[in-house]
C-alpha cells in the first residue's frame, strides 16, 4: 500500500470516529480551557490517602446528638480500615476484634487563673479497651469525667488543676495540671497542648512522658518521647508525671487469635523491602518546631462577568476571583 493511500485511509477513519460522537467533539472544541485542563483518570478523583484528615479508620464513635459530655460508654461502629465517606479500604491491617464501647476522655484541663485550684477526687482507675494507657474517673461536685491516669495514680487521690503562672515555678505533684510555663525545668509531663485551650495533642500513649527542657523568652521547649523538641506557648496546659501502664510495650501477644481479638488482621506474608527508616543510623535531631494559631482568611471579592464582557472569550469564563 502506498504512502498516499495509507494517509488517506487514516484521515477517513478519523472522520468516521468524529462523526460517530458529534456531541463530545463539540463539547471538547468549545471548551475555553482546552489547553489548560490536565487529563487524568476518573478513578483517581477523591481517593483518600492513608492518614487523610487524621481519621480513625478502626471505628466510628456515635456521640450524643446534643453534644453534651457524658461518662456513659458510647456506641461504636467498626470501620475495619475503610474510609467512612467513600468506603475504600485505606488500612488493610485493621478489622474484627472484640466488641467494645468508647469512653469519652476529657482532653481539656482548664482551671482558675486567680491562683486558686480546681480539686478533683479520683473515683477509680480502669482499663480502657480503646487506648493503651489506663483512665481515671474523677469527680468534683456533681460532675464526672474521664482523664488519663498517671503512673502512680490510685482511687482516693486528690488532683489539682490551675491555669495560673506564678513568678516562681511550682512544685507540682503527679497528676496535677498546670501551664507549661509554671513548671520547673526537667519536669516530666504528659497530655501536652499545642495551642492554649486546644486540648491535649501530644504524649498520650502508655508509659510515655515529655520533658521540659528549657525556657526561652516567650516559649517553653518540651522534648517529646520521640526525642523531638517543640516550642510551646507558656500557657499551654500539661499534666505532671508519666502515664500509666508502663509495661505495655513488653506484653507478649502469644497467639494469632489474641491479635485478632485486639482488632488486627493477619499480615500479608510477603517480603517487604526495609527502608532503614527505623535502622541504627545516627541522625541529627530536627530543630524545635514552633506552633502558631491559623491565620484568618482575608475576605475576597468575587466578580462574575455576565452581560458586560469583552468580545473575545475570557479564560476562565466565569467566577473570576480577585
Amino acid at each position: 500500500m502506498g504512502v498516499g493511500r495509507l494517509s488517506w485511509l487514516c484521515q477517513h477513519m478519523a472522520t468516521l470516529s468524529l462523526r460517530s460522537q458529534p456531541s463530545l467533539l463539540t463539547q471538547v472544541l468549545s471548551s475555553p480551557s482546552l489547553h489548560q485542563v490536565r487529563w487524568f483518570k476518573v478513578h483517581y478523583i477523591d481517593r483518600p490517602a492513608p492518614g487523610d484528615n487524621h481519621r480513625n479508620l478502626r471505628a466510628m464513635v456515635h456521640y450524643p446528638e446534643d453534644g453534651q459530655y457524658t461518662v456513659i460508654p458510647l456506641r461504636m461502629t467498626k470501620l475495619a480500615g475503610r474510609d467512612p465517606d467513600t468506603g475504600r479500604i485505606i488500612s488493610g491491617c485493621l478489622g474484627g476484634g472484640a466488641k467494645r464501647r468508647y469512653r469519652w476522655i476529657d482532653w481539656f484541663r482548664t482551671g482558675p487563673t486567680d491562683g486558686t485550684f480546681l480539686e478533683e477526687r479520683v473515683i477509680k482507675v480502669i482499663v480502657d479497651p480503646n487506648r493503651s494507657a489506663r483512665i481515671a474517673l474523677v469527680a468534683t461536685g456533681d460532675k464526672l469525667r474521664y482523664l488519663l491516669a498517671t503512673e502512680n495514680m490510685k482511687a482516693g487521690d486528690l488532683i489539682r488543676t490551675s491555669s495560673y503562672i506564678p513568678r516562681i515555678p511550682v512544685r507540682a505533684k503527679e497528676g496535677d495540671a498546670y501551664p507549661v510555663g509554671a513548671l520547673p525545668v526537667s519536669t516530666l509531663v504528659n497530655s501536652v497542648e499545642v495551642m492554649p485551650g486546644d486540648g491535649a495533642r501530644f504524649v498520650k500513649a502508655a508509659g510515655t512522658a515529655g520533658v521540659v527542657m528549657r525556657k526561652l523568652k516567650d516559649k517553653v521547649v518540651v522534648q517529646l518521647p520521640s526525642k523531638k523538641e517543640v516550642m510551646l506557648d507558656p500557657e499551654c496546659m500539661v499534666t505532671v508525671g508519666r502515664l500509666s501502664n508502663v509495661t505495655h510495650g513488653q506484653q507478649h501477644i502469644g497467639s494469632a487469635q489474641r491479635l485478632r481479638w485486639l482488632g488486627w488482621r493477619p499480615a500479608s506474608g510477603l517480603w517487604q523491602r526495609k527502608t532503614g527508616y527505623h535502622g541504627r543510623k545516627i541522625r541529627a535531631l530536627p530543630p524545635p518546631k514552633a506552633y502558631s494559631p491559623l491565620k484568618e482568611k482575608v475576605p475576597m471579592m468575587r466578580l462574575t462577568l455576565n452581560s458586560e464582557a469583552p468580545s473575545r472569550r475570557v479564560i476562565p469564563a466565569t467566577n473570576r476571583v480577585t
